[in-house]
């Protein structure tokens, strides 16, 4: 059975946020992988003068920690990595592709008992994963009027990689 929780807490989240500005790909990795922050930290590459994980530094970590990876073709992977693509102006055509970069965000996800669940490090007051369904109807809405208020209220995913196990193996 997994976890209810991520395998760290909102004051962990935080402090990793503050001291070397984890974000949404770290903790839907390390959320994922069943890690602490601080133990996906030393594979994130370039990610703390960046401040954010583009699909190639994502992909970067999974092959460091040595974790077995493939993209999927379904929504939720029973055990993955999404990169959602918020839509809003940024997503219209002829927009260059590195400003809708500024409006994505990794979750991950997961099957529990049969049901959907989604880790969004917004939601570590309540341990990180929450039903799917609240996910897209609660979350989703208040991310985006908090963080993206230009955007349209659609989103997609661009990635959806399904992952093993931190030392099960590098590759795609």
């Amino acid at each position: 059975m997994s976890e209810p929780v991520a395998p760290f807490s909102l004051e962990d989240a935080a402090s990793a946020a503050d001291d070397w500005g984890a974000n949404c790909g770290p903790g839907a990795l390390a959320a994922v992988l069943g890690l602490s922050l601080d133990q996906v930290r030393p594979h994130l590459g370039d990610f703390e003068s960046k401040r954010y994980m583009n699909p190639m530094l994502m992909f970067a970590a999974l092959r460091s920690l040595g974790v077995v990876w493939r993209n999927v073709t379904e929504d939720w992977p029973d055990k993955g990595l999404i990169r959602i693509q918020w839509e809003g102006p940024w997503t219209a055509p002829g927009v260059p592709v590195r400003v809708r970069y500024r409006h994505t965000h990794w979750v991950g996800s997961r099957l529990c008992r049969g049901e959907v669940e989604v880790f969004d490090i917004n939601c570590m007051c309540v341990g990180g994963w929450v039903p799917l369904p609240e996910w897209s109807g609660r979350v989703v809405p208040w991310l985006l009027k908090e963080c993206h208020p230009k955007a349209n209220g659609r989103w997609h995913s661009t990635h959806r990689l399904a992952v093993g196990q931190a030392g099960d193996g590098g590759g795609k």
